[in-house]
């Protein structure tokens, strides 16, 4: 063994670094998932092929479904209207 590369205390070792990247991806993949399912789920109900198609092709991790479900799907919640009231004729 070469005498460089016997001890290096700041060295991660492949499988401890490996043992924290493993949990974090799956995570955000999971995360992925869910909120493209979510985005396509909106854009397939509002009528939006176009959304539903570049939400399906284009993997982004969750930033295209995060920006289509702020900021351009159709059914916001909206203030709530008063319910029109009919006058009673006398």
């Amino acid at each position: 063994m070469r005498p460089y590369m016997m001890y290096n205390p700041w060295m991660i070792t492949p499988p401890a670094f490996l043992a924290f990247l493993i949990p974090f991806f799956a995570t955000l993949a999971i995360l992925d998932l869910v909120v493209r399912g979510y985005a396509l789920w909106k854009a397939g109900r509002n009528n939006q092929p176009y959304w539903f198609v570049a939400l399906l092709i284009f993997n982004t991790m969750g930033i295209l479904p995060v920006i289509y479900i702020l900021f351009f799907r159709k059914d916001r919640v909206a203030s709530p209207k008063k319910p029109e009231t009919r006058r009673k004729k006398k």
